[in-house]
C-alpha cells in the first residue's frame, strides 16, 4: 500500500481539477460536496492500482469523471435540482460584465449537454490535448476531434437560439 501522506499531498495538489469535475456534474453545494468526497474515496480505493502508464492527472480525471457519471445516474433516480450559483461557474476575478455574462451563458449551455459531452468540454476548456482527452474518456483521438467539432456546433446553435 502506498503512503497515505503521498495520497493526501496528491489530493491537495490537484484538488482544483476535482472541484471542476464536481462542479460540472452537480447543481448545488451539497451534491458537490458529496461527489467530491466520493471521488476522493474512489481515488484512495484505487490509488494502489495506478501504474504510472499515464500522467497522474489523466488517471485522476478519469476516476473523477467516471465517479461523477455514476453519481449523476444515481441522482437522476431521485431528481433534486437547484441552479448552480454564479460564483461557482467561474473563479475569475475579472469584473468584465460582458465576459462574465458570456461565461454564464456558456456554462448554462454546457450543463445541458450529455454527460460525456460535458466531460469532453471540461477537458477542452482545461486545454488538455486530444490524446489526453482520449485517454481520460476512453475514446480514440480522432473520435475526440470529431466529437469536439459536433459539440461546438451544438453549442453554437443552442446559444444562437437563446
Amino acid at each position: 500500500m502506498r503512503n497515505s501522506d503521498e495520497f493526501a499531498d496528491l489530493i491537495r495538489e490537484h484538488q482544483g481539477l476535482l472541484y471542476k469535475v464536481t462542479a460540472i456534474y452537480t447543481n448545488n453545494e451539497q451534491d458537490r460536496e458529496d461527489l467530491f468526497q466520493d471521488v476522493v474515496y474512489q481515488l484512495w480505493k484505487y490509488f494502489d492500482t495506478f501504474r504510472n502508464e499515464s500522467k497522474i492527472t489523466t488517471w485522476m480525471y478519469r476516476v473523477a469523471m467516471n465517479t461523477a457519471i455514476t453519481h449523476l445516474k444515481k441522482s437522476k433516480r431521485n431528481p433534486h435540482t437547484e441552479p448552480i450559483s454564479d460564483s461557482l461557474l467561474h473563479a475569475s476575478e475579472n469584473k468584465d460584465e460582458v465576459l462574465e455574462e458570456r461565461l454564464r451563458l456558456l456554462h448554462r449551455h454546457i450543463k445541458q449537454l450529455n454527460t460525456l459531452e460535458r466531460g469532453i468540454m471540461l477537458l477542452l476548456l482545461e486545454e488538455k490535448p486530444y490524446q489526453e482527452i482520449a485517454e481520460i474518456t476512453g475514446l480514440n483521438p480522432s473520435n475526440v476531434g470529431t466529437r469536439i467539432s459536433r459539440i461546438k456546433e451544438k453549442l453554437r446553435k443552442n446559444m444562437v437560439k437563446s
